[in-house]
């Protein structure tokens, strides 16, 4: 591959990785204020819309992430480091396809738990939900930083 083409590449990937990390530490900057500033209610709906509307920019650029990564390494012989990114890579993407679900599935439960306030069941089975995402989310986020530092191994 050409030095213009390994640029234009790494300038992608340094990007789209920035979109990807900035956009995962936003959410839960916006997750911690949303808790003490809106309504149940309101904050249920508040995260149905940034998970719409954020999972095509994130989604993109991890795309774009993984896609340039994977051409700057296409051709290179698969040692440990390019079979670990390889591995962690997948996981993400694995852990990101379940937090979406769960997600999903968080969403109409707050949803039903609002409609039924009296229903303690209910309101338990919320709270082990969002702890259930909070430690998927930092799974995801672990994976993102392992993922970051084995590419960084990989540049030098």
């Amino acid at each position: 591959m050409s030095d213009g083409v390994e640029a234009a590449l790494a300038g992608v990937l340094v990007l789209a990785t920035s979109v990807w990390v900035g956009g995962f530490v936003a959410i839960v900057v916006v997750a911690r204020v949303s808790a003490r500033t809106l309504a149940p209610g309101d904050r249920v709906a508040f995260f149905r819309a940034l998970g719409r509307a954020y999972g095509v920019v994130g989604g993109a650029a991890l795309a774009l992430a993984l896609g340039s990564g994977a051409a700057l390494v296409h051709g290179r012989p698969w040692d440990g480091v390019v079979g670990a990114s390889a591995v962690v890579a997948a996981a993400l993407v694995a852990a990101l396809l379940t937090g979406v679900v769960q997600a999903r599935r968080m969403t109409r439960l707050r949803r039903s738990a609002l409609d039924a306030p009296e229903d303690g069941q209910r309101a338990a089975r919320v709270r082990r939900g969002a702890r259930a995402a909070g430690v998927l989310r930092a799974f995801i986020g672990v994976l993102t930083l392992v993922l970051v530092a084995l590419g960084v191994a990989l540049a030098t």
